[in-house]
């Protein structure tokens, strides 16, 4: 069991260079450390454990106000399981996204770490963009938690009815390739989805959802998702393997929702109807990046219609990835939360070590946080230092 050391104050150099307060251009200063949050098929039963064994005072508190929030046990169902009911879409979208805000709780209560003077910008893969509202300060946890419950609650029912509508399996595929192959991979999946779901000449858009299959995440160089019937995507498999000229690994993801396609209108409606323009809060303390559009949010009426419509169009992480990188002049990333996907998906683009002042981090586990924000702080020295010289 991890033995968490005394609480030390945690804090980088004040003087850091910040975001100004208007989001739509290219920010400047630079934004130099991102905080970002996994999305839906992290969720592990007994995955709070280590942190309530580890740091109590700020964990049990934590998970019973969630448990009051969601109005249920949560609490007990992410610790003891059964694992089929913490997978499912009502269960997992809120757990994954509590527990990834509580270990933000426990960098600012037990290790003095300052959200708002640390970070500069921040982002979350599909389900994890409510985490990264939350920290940066657009949305309230509780309400957060809450809309991602409900929302979660109307995705589950989108995919329970298209399966006994079709008598089909839905959910998601990862489809992996060389790099320099992925280009002509995206153009021949979108051609084949623009001939209609038999490779007919028809729209595919003009199809009933339960038959479209729909491009719902390009994640990194080498990986995008596709979302919607099993049966449907082996078809478009077979079309692009035959007719395409590609062949890239096929990876069953763990979901059995389609998400990130027409299936899930409904929750789209829900978000245009349920985010309360009155609850959102902007400019935040610093930007966040949409999945919808790879940019920072630019307006209060930009992030509601935009998170709302994060439930059916792709995720553009892979682009929001490049766009720190290559344009906003992000140097550090630390992600927090269950699992290693939202880790792995950033440093295939920015690589695991970067060059001095940068690199990429992850807290999944207690034993994580003191490494972790030790590099972080050196890496921002190092930056800073750098800046000076270059100045």
């Amino acid at each position: 069991m991890y033995r968490p050391p005394r609480p030390v104050l945690y804090g980088l150099r004040r003087g850091l260079p910040r975001p100004f307060r208007t989001y739509a251009s290219t920010p400047e200063p630079a934004l130099r450390t991102a905080l970002f949050f996994p999305g839906h098929g992290v969720q592990r039963k007994g995955m709070t454990r280590p942190w309530v064994e580890a740091f109590p005072r700020t964990c049990k508190p934590f998970l019973e106000e969630m448990d009051d929030i969601l109005h249920c046990k949560l609490s007990t169902l992410i610790d003891e399981g059964p694992i089929y009911m913490l997978d499912k879409t009502e269960n997992a979208q809120p757990a994954i996204m509590a527990v990834s805000v509580m270990i933000l709780r426990v960098l600012e209560h037990e290790f003095g770490f300052k959200t708002d003077e640390v970070i500069n910008v921040t982002l979350g893969h599909s389900l994890g963009e409510y985490a990264a509202l939350v920290a940066a300060g657009n949305l309230e946890y509780a309400y957060a938690l809450d809309l991602v419950r409900k929302r979660g609650e109307v995705m589950g029912e989108c995919t329970r009815k298209a399966k006994e509508e079709s008598g089909e399996d839905f959910g998601m595929v990862a489809l992996v390739c060389e790099p320099e192959q992925l280009e002509s991979l995206i153009a021949a999946v979108k051609e084949f989805l623009s001939q209609g779901a038999e490779g007919t000449k028809d729209d595919s858009s003009a199809l009933p959802a339960i038959q479209q299959v729909s491009l719902a995440n390009a994640n990194s160089k080498n990986q995008i998702v596709l979302s919607g019937s099993f049966q449907r995507i082996r078809n478009l498999l077979v079309h692009i393997r035959e007719f395409g000229g590609h062949d890239p690994r096929a990876v069953e993801l763990k979901s059995r929702s389609a998400f990130h396609s027409p299936i899930m209108m409904p929750a789209y409606e829900f978000m245009k109807k349920a985010l309360d323009p009155d609850k959102v809060t902007f400019p935040g303390r610093v930007p966040c990046i949409s999945n919808v559009t790879a940019r920072p949010f630019s307006s209060k009426e930009d992030l509601k219609n935009n998170l709302a419509r994060q439930a059916i169009d792709t995720v553009l992480w892979w682009d929001s990835i490049k766009y720190l990188d290559r344009e906003a002049g992000t140097r550090r990333y630390l992600g927090l939360g269950p699992g290693k996907v939202g880790r792995n998906l950033v440093s295939k683009e920015v690589g695991r070590s970067s060059a001095k002042g940068g690199g990429v981090w992850s807290i999944t586990e207690p034993s994580e946080i003191e490494p972790s924000l030790r590099a972080l702080e050196e890496t921002a020295r190092e930056d800073e230092g750098k800046s000076e010289q270059e100045a």
